[in-house]
């Protein structure tokens, strides 16, 4: 089997794996149920959606981990980790195990976060490795998988069990458990590093590929909308969204096809034209010349790093720091909206939280391919965005956004729960390439996990601070009604924005040169 399509296997692998990593995006889908389970505070619930992302304090030792050891075992890792975080969860609320305490839930939770970062880091590895010539593309439109995530585990537990909110919740531990496990052994033979010189003259495949995410994001949106939902099964929903996902596949049976096709020519020694010598020459000399310019051209995909560093002298450098709060007042503000979407819901009176969820992650997946679809269209122009600038365009309206929620009207929640989730899914998106661009693709596995753990910290103390005010307009005790709950945190959510905003001017100010040199 050719390099060719062993490096368009590897790219639907990972989709595959990047579509089902997101297991904490669902957790708004079930908090309030799980909240009366387990009989635990909005604070302690708080705790638990910040345990999620703590599991990336511990995102290095995945790093490490694919620098020594074969990554179909990282991946197994991975997923076992995230098997037994969730799956004894799921035990115990089935009453399967007794006696576990808020405390063992927290630290089972920290460890199924921790499995995210080891699928992820799988998945990083391979794309930058495989396509070297459209590392930012590829990473783009893999990552926007990420974003489908909780809009997969919605339809398949509205397809398979029963519509009991208790019931539903048991179902998502239990599809957080098992389902990344099963997909990691179906699609670890996929994802894996191929020996390639470039990654050139893959235009139609990618062309293809984008139009079948497209249409992969456009089906989600519209099977998430209320009127749409009614009209269309659970179970045809979830084998809607699988027939998407099994069509990326089409690019790899195409170039098999076209390989047999060209074996076939070769031995039965088939020639649609009879050159003459002169013409054979002519012919070499002009396919050369095309090969030269589309070359050329692609070579403008690859931003190169502004220096070749590993974590310590990193963490010197003030571009770091700068580049590391604006994720923390912008993507990470964003994940942990989407953490407490549930409680927002909740307290706004807004009934269809499950729907609210799926359509959040399907804008969210919008947000996740942009930065891939600019990448591979502005690049034939010659004309590349920064990556701090780009940063820039969405801070703003996601600042607009937090405080628009402000607003007690359903259609704000909807339309900032859109725009909230299709920048920060951009951001999270361009942050991978703006990491192997600031400081190299050397140690990317390691510097990018450090990038990372600002999200934690934010989910700690953007979480915390939700949820303290989030008691105290409830008087203290029990469940808060009433656009109050979280007025005055959609405020200081949105000024941390507009804070963030301003570090992003920063950052761009002081990589401007760089940028201008490498477009």
């Amino acid at each position: 089997m050719s390099s060719r399509i062993l490096q368009w296997l590897s790219l639907v692998g990972i989709i595959w794996l990047q579509s089902i990593n997101g297991t904490n995006t669902n957790f708004p889908a079930y908090s309030s149920q799980l909240k009366q389970l387990l009989s635990i505070s909005q604070v302690q619930l708080n705790n638990l959606a910040f345990a999620s992302d703590a599991g990336k304090f511990f995102g290095c030792f995945a790093g490490i981990a694919s620098i020594y050891l074969p990554l179909w075992l990282v991946l197994i890792m991975g997923s076992a980790l995230g098997l037994i975080g969730y799956g004894v969860q799921y035990l115990f609320l089935t009453n399967q195990i007794s006696s576990l305490s808020y405390g063992h839930i927290f630290l089972l939770t920290v460890v199924a976060g921790n499995s995210i970062c080891w699928i992820n880091t799988v998945c990083y590895v391979i794309a930058i490795r495989n396509f070297p010539s459209n590392r930012q593309i590829v990473v783009g439109l893999t990552t926007s998988y990420v974003g489908l995530s909780a809009k997969i585990y919605t339809d398949i537990v509205d397809a398979m069990f029963s519509s009991s909110p208790t019931e539903r919740a048991k179902a998502y531990l239990l599809l957080n458990s098992i389902l990344p496990v099963i997909i990691c052994v179906i699609a670890s033979p996929l994802a894996r590093v191929v020996h390639v010189k470039s990654s050139r003259n893959m235009g139609v495949g990618f062309i293809t590929m984008f139009v079948i995410t497209i249409a992969t994001g456009v089906y989600a949106v519209f099977s998430s909308l209320e009127f749409m939902s009614s009209k269309l099964s659970s179970m045809s929903n979830a084998i809607g969204i699988f027939v998407f996902l099994l069509a990326p596949l089409v690019i790899p049976v195409v170039e098999k096809i076209m390989e047999v096709v060209r074996k076939l020519n070769i031995k039965t020694g088939m020639k649609v034209y009879d050159f003459t010598l002169e013409d054979n020459e002519g012919a070499e000399r002009m396919e050369s010349g095309v090969k030269e310019r589309e070359d050329a051209s692609e070579e403008v995909d690859e931003v190169g790093a502004k220096e070749e560093i590993g974590v310590k002298v990193m963490l010197t450098r003030l571009d770091f720091w700068l580049y590391f709060f604006v994720y923390f007042f912008g993507a990470t503000l964003g994940l942990v909206f989407l953490n407490n979407l549930g409680q927002i819901a909740e307290s706004r009176g807004y009934s269809g939280t499950s729907t609210l969820v799926s359509l959040s992650s399907s804008f969210g997946f919008f947000g996740r391919l942009m930065p891939s679809l600019m990448d591979y269209f502005f690049s034939r122009t010659k004309h590349m965005i920064s990556r701090p600038a780009t940063i820039i365009a969405l801070m703003a309206p996601t600042a607009g956004a937090f405080f628009l929620l402000t607003s007690s009207a359903d259609l704000s929640l909807q339309i900032s729960s859109a725009i909230i989730n299709v920048c920060s899914g951009a951001i999270t998106s361009i942050a991978v390439s703006t990491t192997t661009e600031l400081f190299g693709t050397k140690n990317f596995s390691v510097n990018h996990n450090v990038v990372v753990a600002n999200i934690p910290i934010g989910s700690f103390l953007y979480g915390y601070l939700a949820a303290c005010l989030y008691r105290k307009e409830g008087n203290g005790h029990g469940k808060c009604m009433g656009m109050d709950c979280y007025k005055y945190t959609f405020i200081i959510w949105g000024s941390l924005c507009i804070f963030g905003t301003f570090l992003a001017i920063v950052l761009y100010a002081r990589t401007r040169k760089f940028y201008r040199q490498k477009v």
